[in-house]
């Protein structure tokens, strides 16, 4: 029997150190935070209800900035020339696809996948399945990397009201989680993905905040990155090996 959760909690909102200069910005009074894990039916309700929480519809990639709704990347737009190779440009989901994300890490690039990375490992299909077929996404080199919010299309930075990612294989608990920070840079949340009770299951996590104040995101997939010699733990390996799927998050607004 697949195991299914789902948490929405209120949660008081703190930064990581006191502010002692009157002059800097004051948080948010709190988030809602949601979670789930299961197979794709339980993660797909969760989600849903976090686009609700988010507000408002959403705009294709061609519609430039709004006022109001949300954005999402499944992957399963990115052209066949941008498949399956390490080179996936950091930009495309804000200067080719007005989707305002910016991607950067730690890493040497970032991989849209439609095999399952089949060619980074033969057993990898076999353990991470895609929640909106087929392609999956990880960085490359790395199992942590940033989201920064632009205006859709622009090179305006934003902020969101939520953002959310459904990941595949989370196996232990805290190996993957996302930060959530504001415009200067503090932590507003920190909230861990739940780990599955069998195989091939989805975790998804996400937070709407009362305003549109986080600037970017931080995610960590798992507790290794891809392709190295250090094998899952799905298949008796030592690591947790995390792919991601769906990105969910309210439309990029102006810095307040």
């Amino acid at each position: 029997m697949q195991r299914t959760t789902m948490v929405t909690t209120l949660m008081a909102l703190a930064a990581l150190t006191a502010c002692s200069d009157d002059s800097e910005r004051d948080p948010a009074p709190g988030f809602t935070t949601f979670a789930a894990v299961g197979d794709s039916t339980a993660v797909a309700l969760a989600a849903e209800s976090f686009r609700t929480a988010l507000g408002g519809s959403l705009h294709a990639p061609a519609v430039g900035p709004s006022d109001s709704g949300r954005r999402e990347i499944n992957w399963d737009g990115a052209p066949a020339a941008l498949t399956n190779v390490d080179t996936f440009p950091a930009t495309f989901f804000n200067v080719n696809s007005k989707r305002g994300a910016l991607f950067t890490g730690i890493g040497t690039g970032f991989r849209v996948d439609s095999s399952a990375f089949l060619d980074l490992n033969a057993t990898y299909p076999a353990q991470f399945r895609a929640f909106s077929p087929k392609k999956l996404f990880m960085p490359v080199g790395s199992n942590t990397m940033e989201v920064f919010f632009r205006r859709s299309g622009l090179a305006t930075p934003g902020v969101v009201n939520g953002f959310g990612v459904i990941f595949s294989d989370v196996d232990r608990v805290g190996s993957t989680r996302i930060d959530f920070f504001d415009q200067d840079g503090r932590l507003l949340a920190s909230l861990p993905a739940p780990a599955h009770a069998g195989a091939h299951e989805f975790s998804f996590v996400g937070a709407v905040f009362p305003a549109s104040v986080v600037s970017h995101v931080f995610i960590v997939s798992g507790d290794s990155p891809l392709g190295g010699p250090t094998g899952n733990i799905t298949v008796a390996g030592t690591k947790d090996l995390v792919v991601m799927d769906d990105f969910i998050y309210g439309e990029p607004q102006p810095l307040q």
